[in-house]
């Protein structure tokens, strides 16, 4: 699989509104163009979550994978976006000194009623022609 090594991956719920309006909210603000999306249900999410041995049954809504280096779940991962967002990368210092466990747990807490708080797509996201060069196939 040829990903490319200067730019992270975010899979994310194609189904999940909440989700999909993440990738929505990172897109327009990665002006360096440091990212790359693809949908967990996507062949290449699944295949991206096998190599790494990730129980999507456990991790079902958003991965950051930085090829060659590490990946990233859970709150850990939405620190790591917001590590090179513009205007956000403060998000990680104040929220960074939290414990994991707690982040985690609100973290999870979101996740479990994603679908009943924000809504819930019938199929994945689909790229417009615009946003496509922005999604791993």
């Amino acid at each position: 699989m040829d990903l490319p090594e200067d730019k992270k991956i975010i899979l994310f719920d194609g189904l999940c509104n909440l989700c999909n309006g993440a990738v929505n909210f990172v897109i327009r603000r990665d002006r360096a163009d440091r990212f790359r999306f693809a949908a967990l249900q996507s062949e290449i999410g699944r295949q991206l979550t096998k190599i790494r041995h990730i129980d999507t049954e456990k991790v079902d809504s958003i991965i950051v994978i930085e090829p060659g280096i590490a990946y990233y779940i859970k709150s850990d991962a939405a620190l790591e976006v917001a590590r090179d967002l513009p205007g956000y990368r403060w998000v990680p210092f104040l929220l960074g000194w939290i414990p994991r466990p707690i982040r985690d747990g609100i973290y999870d807490l979101v996740a479990r009623y994603r679908y009943r708080w924000f809504g819930k797509q019938e199929v994945c996201r689909v790229p417009t022609p615009e946003l496509m060069a922005k999604f791993l196939a």
